[in-house]
Formats: structure tokens, sequence, C-alpha cells
């Protein structure tokens, strides 16, 4: 009875333009029709979409053949552009943490091949004086809304930032993975909780993958077994 009140008052709203919707924390169809979903054949490292058909067998995408990356598998749910673009900038810079809701059930079916029954869910760190001002860690967010889908144990705090790096939007390849070299650390109180165990890295965006790349190098120095990575958006070429 109250939430059918509190539908009549506040209606159900897309999480992208405001529009109203059959359903809460979901897009209105307008909006569902210009997000770029990711689906059918993408790369088993960072999630990109390729050409082509799936026939069973892992297929990487160019960067991916020529940059090491130090994790196991990933993927994203969507290409960072139009919608999706929206959703993350609102949700990092514009304290629209609601947004958690919604694209974290969205995360929670992507990561279904990614995760074994040990799998415990890490976000990438911020550092504490970004998450002071910010007041929030938005990988932090998804990686809990997620947990609530899949069954699956979270430690917001597994890894830490040991400094600051600056922004890197604008900068190259080699300028983000030589900004992040030992820039996050395994929180010497949380190793037990990663230790021997599957762990899946949690993001907002992945764009060259260097921070993703410290963060795995940080999860296996505290003993896991095996890290995947998984992001809300990829940033690609069409993107």
């Amino acid at each position: 009875m109250l939430q059918s009140v509190m539908r009549a008052i506040y209606p159900a709203q897309c999480v992208s333009c405001g529009s109203m919707t059959a359903e809460e924390f979901g897009l209105c169809a307008e909006c569902w029709r210009d997000t770029a979903f990711i689906g059918g054949l993408v790369c088993d490292a960072c999630g990109t979409p390729l050409p082509g058909e799936e026939d069973g067998a892992p297929v990487f995408c160019d960067e991916c053949m020529s940059v090491a990356r130090p994790w196991a598998r990933g993927r994203a749910v969507m290409e960072y552009g139009s919608v999706g673009r929206k959703l993350i900038l609102a949700l990092k810079h514009g304290d629209r943490t609601d947004l958690a809701r919604a694209v974290g059930r969205w995360m929670a079916r992507v990561a279904t091949p990614l995760v074994e029954p040990d799998t415990v869910l890490v976000p990438v760190p911020l550092h504490w004086t970004r998450l002071l001002k910010r007041k929030y860690n938005q990988a932090a967010l998804l990686a809990q809304e997620m947990a609530r889908h899949m069954d699956r144990s979270v430690c917001p705090d597994a890894l830490i930032r040991t400094r600051r790096t600056l922004m890197l939007d604008g900068h190259g390849r080699d300028q983000r993975f030589a900004a992040l070299e030992g820039a996050i650390a395994p929180h010497p109180r949380r190793k037990d909780k990663i230790a021997g165990r599957s762990v899946l890295l949690i993001d907002d965006v992945m764009t060259s993958g260097a921070t993703l790349a410290a963060a795995t190098e940080a999860a296996h120095a505290a003993g896991a077994r095996a890290v995947c990575i998984l992001t809300l958006a990829r940033v690609t070429k069409a993107s």
C-alpha cells in the first residue's frame, strides 16, 4: 500500500534522462536504444566488442594482444559513449549514488562467467584525499550492489592507493602506466580476505587498463589465486 502511494507521488523515472518508466532504477526505451551494451563476441581480456561470432574459443582485441594483461579475464557492460558516458560521469562526479543500484544489477549479470564459488569482489581504490573530497568510491558502490545480486562477499578496502596520482584524462597509454606504477598496494590488514581466493576487480571504466593492472598486481601481492576484472564501461575506438 505504502509503495503504491509512493509510486503515485514519485513515479519511476529513467536513471539517465528522467523520463517516466514502468520500473524503478531502469532506462526508458529511448535511452536503452541509445546505450551501447556489449554482447556477442568480445575480447576475453577486456570485454571490447569484436566482429564475428562466438565459437567458444577465447579471442583478444589488438590492444590486449600488444599489452600484457596481468589479470586472467575481463568483461564490460557497455561502451563508454553516449548514455554510458553520461551515467558514469553522473555517478562519479554528480553525486548520483542511486545509479549504482541500476548499473550494479547489469554488472552482476555480465560477471557470471568470471566468478567462482570463492570469488570475492574488490573495488579499485581511491586515494584518501580524493575519497575525502568525493565522499564515496564509485567502484565500491558498484561492488557492494553487485554483491547483493550475486551472493558473493565484497571487501571494499582490500586495496589502497599509496599515493595520489594526477587525473589521467588525455594522457597516452605509456603515461598512464608510468603514473600508476606502484600506486596501488594490498591493505596490510586485509590480506587474509583475498589470500588464496579468486578476486573480481571492479571499476567504473577501463581506458588503457593501467589502473586495473596496478590493482591486479596488488591483489596478486596479497596472495590472490586468480584475478579477473569487470568494468561498467570500456573505452573503445567507436566510443
